[in-house]
């Protein structure tokens, strides 16, 4: 019972902390595609896409997943 107390608890500070990257995340794709990239149209068009789902699933609250869809855009981006 101790365990999973302890992991309801650390479920939910953690939410929080990924609300929080998010935000991050957006503003870190935004200033690279502002910046300029030499992906291709196909790939540009990708990473706007996960961008925009990724600012969506922020908004509804589905933090967990707004991060895992940005880190994809990101990652076509090479950025970190």
């Amino acid at each position: 019972m101790k365990h999973l107390t302890l992991a309801a608890a650390i479920a939910l500070l953690a939410s929080p902390v990924l609300a929080g990257q998010c935000p991050a995340d957006i503003a870190a794709i935004d200033a690279a595609l502002a910046a300029g990239t030499e992906l291709s149209e196909a790939d540009l068009a990708t990473v706007q896409e996960l961008r925009d789902e990724g600012q969506a699933l922020h908004d509804s609250g589905d933090h967990d997943a707004s991060v895992q869809t940005l880190a994809e855009a990101k990652t076509l981006l090479g950025i970190e």
